[in-house]
């Protein structure tokens, strides 16, 4: 049906589905919460209002799913590991191309995984009802400073760790998916010729984030979830394809790797040694997911459906 309708008007029918279906979980059950966790003397009471808020955030995901399948022509080919259990810690990994992404990973992940959470700037959690439904279910909220303020008072990097380190204490002894998408930002074939990506449907991975959550809390993790979209062609961005009915599939595998014992306890800032090694190590998981790409691309006759923003 969304196909016969302009782009704009498909996309405008999908969103308003949607935020029907947030605003039913947002306004009885999930604000509610969030002004009794305010409310909350207790750590442990806090825990459980965040648990019951973390049951609405999973149930606004299987709502979603149902509207993607009712609404949108999308064929999905989901091939993960069947050892996955949501009762286990995961710390996700995965290529980022577009805002699709987020939704994509909430609608796979969901009884997979435990609920995901994302690494999100500071500033977002001022957007409206989102930023504060994310607060409400422990999402980390960072302030990253730049490479540049960081080279002119290099105590900054020792904020930014123990940033990293607070918000992934918070999450010891309940199960958790962390999700880091290692390329930083959306990938476009103009920011992988000025970036110099070596690879050709990634950027450069960026290690340290990742080494600094293992530091935190990677003896939680049952395994390391490695992530692959990649969507089909399309004239359009996958987000408005997507969202307008126009994104004939969407493509993800999932591989669990091993936590090597010294990604624990290897100091990424001091080290060199380590540094480089931990960057080499996770340049080759990169290599192998271009590859996976390319191959996914090549089984399609597809050029170029991987690389929209």
């Amino acid at each position: 049906m969304l196909r016969r309708l302009p782009l704009p008007l498909a996309c405008a029918v999908t969103f308003m589905v949607m935020l029907v279906a947030l605003l039913f979980w947002v306004v009885p059950l999930i604000f509610p919460g969030i002004l009794v966790k305010l409310l909350m003397p207790t750590k442990a009471s806090r825990r459980a209002v965040t648990r019951f808020l973390i049951w609405c955030g999973q149930s606004w995901s299987r709502s979603n799913a149902v509207i993607y399948r009712a609404l949108l022509p999308v064929r999905w080919r989901i091939e993960l590991p069947p050892e996955l259990d949501p009762q286990r810690s995961y710390l996700v990994i995965c290529n980022h191309q577009s805002w699709a992404d987020i939704l994509v990973l909430f609608d796979v992940l969901i009884d997979r995984t435990p609920w995901p959470r994302f690494f999100m700037k500071k500033e977002l959690i001022w957007v409206p009802i989102v930023g504060q439904c994310c607060w409400g279910m422990d999402f980390p909220f960072m302030k990253r400073h730049s490479q540049e303020a960081i080279a002119r008072n290099p105590k900054l990097a020792q904020e930014d760790l123990e940033t990293t380190r607070r918000a992934c204490e918070h999450y010891r002894g309940s199960p958790i998916a962390i999700v880091n998408f290692l390329d930083g930002t959306r990938f476009t074939e103009a920011k992988r010729i000025a970036k110099k990506s070596p690879y050709r449907h990634l950027l450069r991975p960026k290690s340290a984030g990742m080494s600094f959550t293992l530091n935190c809390m990677g003896d939680q993790f049952a395994g390391l979830l490695d992530l692959t979209i990649c969507y089909g062609p399309s004239r359009h961005t996958p987000l408005w394809g997507f969202l307008g009915g126009r994104q004939p599939d969407i493509v993800i595998k999932g591989r669990l790797r091993p936590i090597e014992p010294e990604w624990l306890t290897g100091d990424y800032r001091g080290d060199e040694a380590f540094r480089e090694r931990f960057q080499s190590q996770m340049n080759a998981v990169w290599a192998e997911k271009d590859e996976l790409l390319e191959r996914m691309k090549a089984e399609r006759g597809e050029a170029a459906g991987c690389n929209k923003a």
